[in-house]
Formats: C-alpha cells, structure tokens, sequence
C-alpha cells in the first residue's frame, strides 16, 4: 500500500469519528485548504475548520457512523478519493433546531490531494440538500 493511501485512510478513520483538528493534523499541512459545493459548509476554507466541524456534527448526530465503499489512489496526481455513507440520527443537543429524531443516509466522497507525504487540500463532494431534508433541518 502507498504511503498516501495508508496517510489518507489514517485521516479518513480520524475526521469521520469526530477527532477533531487534535486527531487529525498530523495528516495535514498546516495550512491545508478545504473546498466544498455545500451550502451547509459554506466559509469553511481550511481543514482544521473541517474536523473541527465534523467534531461538532458528532454531538448532533451522537450515533453518527460512516460505512467506506471504495478507496481508489492516483499516484501520478498524488490524490486519493474517498466513497463513504454516513449514517446519523438528530438525538444531540446542537444544530439548527432541537432534536428531531430523523435520520440521514447521505453519500459522499472525499478528495485528498497531497503535497508530499501530507494532505494539502480536501474536496468534498456531497449533497447537502438532500441530508439537511432527511434531518428535518428544511
């Protein structure tokens, strides 16, 4: 296995289990930049942001759980893509209104593009939309 896939499923297992920034700088450059087409990650631009933004989603979705579909490495463009589900319930105190009880199964996938043996920046491709309905957040 290339370093950069075993880095990119190290960080993967640290953000998707709510580490934080503390559990997953190590992977990262420091500055390392964060991009998304989601409304519901909108001025979020960095990666430490990132983590610490799962870290809260978490506590909003205490059972949250991820279940990994595919993990593809392009060495030659020095990325690894990420296809997961995430699995949540809105139980936890936080969030855009007060629990209510619904469920997300919402696909998405990350792209890990790295600078060396560290990741640089992170596109994630989600629908949004779609998750913030299943949670009753619409």
């Amino acid at each position: 296995m290339s370093t950069i896939t075993s880095v990119a499923e190290a960080f993967f297992e640290a953000c998707e289990t709510g580490g934080g920034w503390a559990a997953c700088e190590r992977y990262c450059a420091p500055e390392a930049g964060f991009s998304a087409q989601a409304d519901a990650l909108a001025g979020i631009t960095t990666l430490r942001d990132y983590a610490e933004w799962m870290k809260g989603l978490l506590t909003v979705l205490p059972d949250g759980r991820y279940e990994v579909k595919s993990f593809a490495t392009d060495e030659e463009r020095r990325n690894v893509a990420a296809y997961g589900v995430f699995r949540g319930t809105h139980t936890g105190e936080g969030g855009p209104c007060p629990p209510t009880g619904k469920s997300t199964s919402t696909d998405y996938v990350y792209v890990m593009q790295f600078d060396g043996e560290r990741i640089a920046h992170m596109t994630k491709i989600w629908n949004d939309a779609r998750a913030v309905k299943e949670l009753g957040w619409a």
